[in-house]
């Protein structure tokens, strides 16, 4: 390949194939791996259990019947959390650039080193071969010029594949290929696609450009640019990524709620998990928002408050998602609740100029050094207390967001 190589690496059926791994009884056989949480869905299937129909976001109902013989098991999200970090490490030892996409994917920019490991599908060999031998797991890797080909690529010869696309094979892979295939073109994506007669990458790729661009904005460049496996967006490693923009956590609740006095201690909860990471990075935001899903799974309420001045308490993001809720009138009982802070700024740790600002500072920084050695909520507001369960709540579940180090990085149950 001349030009850029990009590697996309995607771990097979990530949280089944390490549970397998753990628990060499699970080898060979049907399994989901699930949440906790009373309400819980199918968070991957092995393949064996996808072999009848299990995929991923099924119901536990919904499983059983696809497979009536399913193995469920409950997910050790710390577990992964730790294999994911540890694969990352060796990512790196091939290339400094590599950019963590999700808990078990990531794309790595081998450009500048192929000449030490005598090509991009050698280095590969050499991860695939790593990971199995240390961790026992299995990966697909996709190799192309640019991150959209290659993690097209990667998921072509599922699992344990390395498929690549040079740049002369581009026009041949894409024409006849769905535009599904795509990342980046959902559902909704299509059927609008599909309205104008595309259906096809190569499709894509020759409708007029100025056509798409009136149909869907600045977007329009972009598919058609998709359409042609063009793609120039960086692999951008964690140390060089840009700020991140919002720090925020979510729960869904394990029975709908329409109390007010549980819906506040929710929203305290979920304030204290907001302000805990934003004092952690020094972090402090001038926008807090509050999201509500309804019992109904569809209908969202997502209102913002912006304050004169910014914040990083607890305290004071709790006030603002109450000050929030306050404007709403709750048309059903609450599904989902979360709260985000957002229009960042980093700045160092000074203490307020008065006494009882300080005193709030210097309490939340003991509360967080004390839960930073022995765990989440070992010490918390007393009306979080009533609630065992409650303590455990939102750190069950691996965030689209999460990355194995930053502000990203939250410690999961």
């Amino acid at each position: 390949m001349s030009g850029r190589v990009i590697m996309h690496v995607d771990q097979d059926a990530f949280f089944a194939s390490v549970e397998q791994q753990h628990d060499p009884s699970l080898r060979g056989k049907p399994i989901a791996v699930i949440g906790s949480a009373a309400r819980t869905v199918v968070t991957t299937a092995s393949y064996e259990a996808r072999a009848f129909g299990v995929r991923t976001g099924m119901t536990v109902w919904q499983a059983r019947q696809k497979c009536p013989r399913i193995i469920l098991v409950t997910g050790n999200n710390r577990r992964y959390t730790s294999i994911s970090a540890r694969i990352v490490e060796m990512m790196r030892q091939f290339t400094p650039q590599v950019e963590v996409f999700s808990i078990d994917e990531a794309f790595l920019d081998v450009t500048g080193s192929l000449t030490l490991y005598s090509g991009a599908e050698r280095i590969a060999s050499l991860l695939k071969a790593g990971i199995r031998h240390h961790l026992g797991l299995t990966c697909s890797i996709g190799i192309a010029p640019n991150k959209l080909l290659a993690k097209l690529a990667s998921e072509m010869k599922k699992p344990d594949g390395l498929t690549v696309i040079g740049p002369e094979e581009v026009e041949s892979v894409l024409e006849p290929l769905p535009i599904k295939a795509l990342c980046g073109i959902g559902a909704k994506m299509e059927r609008q696609l599909n309205l104008l007669g595309i259906r096809t990458c190569g499709e894509l790729g020759r409708y007029p450009v100025e056509r798409l661009k009136r149909k869907f904005g600045v977007v329009g460049e972009k598919l058609h640019l998709m359409g042609r496996g063009i793609d120039d967006s960086p692999v951008v490693p964690q140390e060089e990524a840009e700020e991140v923009k919002s720090v925020g956590h979510s729960t869904t609740l394990d029975h709908d709620i329409e109390d007010r006095q549980e819906i506040l201690r929710w929203l305290l909860q979920l304030s204290e998990m907001v302000g805990r990471r934003a004092r952690r990075y020094n972090v402090w935001g001038k926008t807090v928002t509050l999201s509500i899903r309804y019992a109904d799974f569809d209908t969202w309420v997502g209102r913002q408050e912006t304050l004169s001045s910014y914040i990083n308490q607890s305290a004071d993001i709790y006030r603002a998602a109450v000050a929030i809720l306050d404007t709403i009138v709750l048309e059903q009982p609450v599904r989902l609740l979360g709260v985000r802070l957002s229009g960042l700024r980093y700045e160092s740790n000074q203490l307020p100029l008065f006494e009882e600002e300080r005193k709030r500072v210097l309490l939340a920084g003991a509360m967080d050094r004390v839960n930073d050695r022995f765990g989440d909520f070992t010490v918390t507001y007393g009306s979080l207390m009533d609630g065992e369960q409650r303590r455990e709540k939102g750190a069950h579940v691996i965030s689209p967001a999460w990355r194995p180090e930053g502000i990203r990085n939250v410690d999961v149950k």
